[in-house]
C-alpha cells in the first residue's frame, strides 16, 4: 500500500503501523487465492457427479438454481451480520461452514446428501466478500482500488490453477470425492491462517494510523472510520458476537432497511446492468463461436483462458490506473463501462475471429477494473453505511443478474447468435447513461472527500 512519505512517513510508530496494515493484507490476498483455488477445483465436476448418481438433468438444475437462491438472499445478512459481530468471527464462522459444506459434498453418495451439501455453502460461502469488506476497513480510500485489484488478481489466479488441478484429480478412481476432501481441507487451513491473523497487532496499529491522520485526510468520516476498524479488526473485543441472537437479527434488518431506504439506487442498477451484460456475453460464447467461425470448443476454452490470465495481469495494473486518473473512481469506470460496451459491440459485429481474439484481450482489462471500480463506488457513495452491508447488498444484486442473464440469453439465442451480446450492448449503454445522469452526485461527494483530505 503506497501512502505519503511528508505525512506519516517518518515516525516509527507509522511505519510499524504500515507494516502490519502491510502483513494483513497480504495475508488476505492468499486467502483469496485459496478460497478460489478449492472452490474451482471441485465446481467444473459437480455436474459429472450428480449425474453420476442417477439425477436427471432437470434434477441437477433444480440443485444448482436453489444454491444460487440461497447465495441471493444470504449475501445481504451475513455481509450486515459481519458489520455487527466483527470481521473474525463472521469470517471464521463462514470459513468453517463453507469447510463443512465441502466435506459433507465428499461423502454425498446419494442426490440427497448432495443437495443437504449445498446448503451451508449456499447460505455461507461469502469467504471473498467479507475479505473485501476486511481490506475496505484497513486501508485508505484513496488505496482501495489498488488493493481490492490485487486481491482480485490473487484469487483469479486460484481460479485459473483450480480446475486443471480438479481435472486431473478426476482421472483417478474416486477423484470427486478426493477432490472434495482435498477442498475442505483448504478451506481448514484458511480457517487457520485467519485465526493466525495479527489482529490485535492490526488493532492498534489501525488505531494509531488513523488518529494521527483522521484531522488532515478523513475529517469526520476518519471517526466513523476508526469506529469501525477498531471493532472489526479486532473481532475479539467486539461483544456483538455474544448478544443475543434475537438482537443481531433486529440489528442486521435495521442496517438492511437503511440500505434499502438510502440513496444508493442507482449505483446497484448500474452493477446490475453492467453484470447482466458480461453474463450475456460470455452466456454462448462457445456456441456461437461454433456457430459464425466454425472454431471448436477447446479453441473457445484456450481463448476464456487467455482472457482470465489477462485479467489478473488488469488487477495488478489498478494502481497506476487510478494514479493516472486521479484516483478519480467515478470516471474510471465511466471509461471502463464505455469501454467494455464497445468491445461487446465489436465482437457482435466481428467479420473475422481475430476480431474476437482483439475484442477478447482489451475486455479482460475493462471488465476487471470495472469490477472493482463498481465495488469502490458503492463504498464511496455509502458513506458511513457499513462495508460488509453495503458489499453484501452488490453481491445479492449480482446474483439476481445470475438468475436472469440465463432467460434473457435464452430468448436472444432465438433470433441470433449474436441476440445475447447486442442485447448486452443496449443494457451497457442504459448503465452508461444512468451513470451520465447522476454524475453530479458522484463528484459531490468526490468533492466532499477532496475537501475533507
Amino acid at each position: 500500500m503506497e501512502e505519503e512519505e511528508d505525512e506519516d512517513g517518518g515516525g516509527p510508530r507509522a511505519a510499524g503501523s504500515r507494516a502490519a496494515s502491510a502483513r494483513f493484507v497480504r495475508c488476505l490476498y492468499a486467502v483469496g487465492f485459496l478460497d478460489l483455488f478449492g472452490v474451482s477445483m471441485v465446481v467444473p465436476l459437480m455436474n459429472l457427479h450428480i449425474k453420476s448418481l442417477g439425477a436427471s438433468h432437470t434434477v441437477a438444475g433444480i440443485i444448482g438454481s436453489l444454491y444460487g437462491v440461497m447465495q441471493l438472499f444470504s449475501s445481504t445478512v451475513v455481509g450486515c451480520w459481519s458489520d455487527i459481530v466483527g470481521r473474525r468471527y463472521s469470517l471464521l464462522a463462514c470459513i468453517l461452514l463453507s469447510a463443512l459444506g465441502y466435506f459433507l459434498l465428499g461423502t454425498s453418495t446419494t442426490v440427497l446428501l448432495f443437495a443437504i451439501s449445498r446448503v451451508p455453502v449456499g447460505i455461507f460461502k461469502h469467504t471473498l466478500s467479507i475479505s473485501k469488506a476486511l481490506l475496505s476497513d484497513l486501508v485508505l480510500e484513496r488505496d482501495r482500488p489498488l488493493v481490492m485489484g490485487r486481491f482480485n488478481a490473487a484469487s483469479s489466479v486460484g481460479f485459473i490453477l483450480g480446475p486443471v488441478v480438479g481435472g486431473y484429480l478426476a482421472e483417478f478412481e474416486g477423484g470427486f470425492y478426493q477432490t472434495s476432501f482435498i477442498c475442505a481441507s483448504i478451506f481448514l487451513l484458511n480457517g487457520g491462517l485467519v485465526w493466525m491473523l495479527p489482529w490485535s497487532e492490526e488493532n492498534t496499529g489501525n488505531r494509531e494510523h488513523y488518529q494521527d491522520k483522521g484531522t488532515s485526510s478523513f475529517s469526520a468520516k476518519a471517526n466513523h472510520d476508526l469506529h469501525l476498524k477498531s471493532a472489526t479488526s479486532s473481532g475479539v473485543t467486539n461483544s456483538s458476537f455474544f448478544q443475543s441472537p434475537w438482537i443481531q437479527v433486529a440489528t442486521v434488518l435495521k442496517k438492511i432497511k437503511g440500505i434499502a431506504c438510502s440513496n444508493l439506487w442507482d449505483v446497484f442498477l448500474v452493477r446490475f446492468l453492467m453484470s447482466v451484460s458480461i453474463l450475456l456475453y460470455y452466456s454462448n460464447f462457445t456456441l456461437a463461436l461454433e456457430e459464425r467461425f466454425g472454431v471448436k470448443p477447446l479453441f473457445a476454452g484456450y481463448l476464456m483462458s487467455y482472457s482470465s490470465a489477462l485479467g489478473v495481469l488488469a488487477g495488478c495494473l489498478l494502481g497506476p490506473i487510478t494514479r493516472l486518473y486521479g484516483h478519480n473512481t467515478y470516471r474510471l469506470l465511466l471509461h471502463s463501462s464505455t469501454f467494455t460496451c464497445t468491445l461487446i459491440l465489436l465482437y457482435t459485429s466481428a467479420l473475422s475471429i481475430w476480431m474476437v481474439i482483439l475484442s477478447s484481450t482489451f475486455l479482460a482489462f475493462s471488465t476487471t477494473i470495472g469490477r472493482t471500480c463498481i465495488i469502490d463506488l458503492e463504498l464511496t457513495v455509502g458513506g458511513n453505511e457499513a462495508s460488509g452491508t453495503l458489499l453484501g447488498v452488490g453481491q445479492s444484486v449480482t446474483s439476481v443478474g445470475r438468475i436472469i442473464a440465463p432467460l434473457l440469453s435464452g430468448i436472444a439465442q432465438e433470433f441470433s447468435p449474436c441476440g445475447p451480446p447486442s442485447l448486452a450492448v443496449g443494457l451497457a449503454l442504459v448503465a452508461i447513461l444512468i451513470m451520465n445522469a447522476n454524475k453530479q452526485k458522484y463528484c459531490s461527494h468526490r468533492n466532499e472527500k477532496l475537501k475533507n483530505q
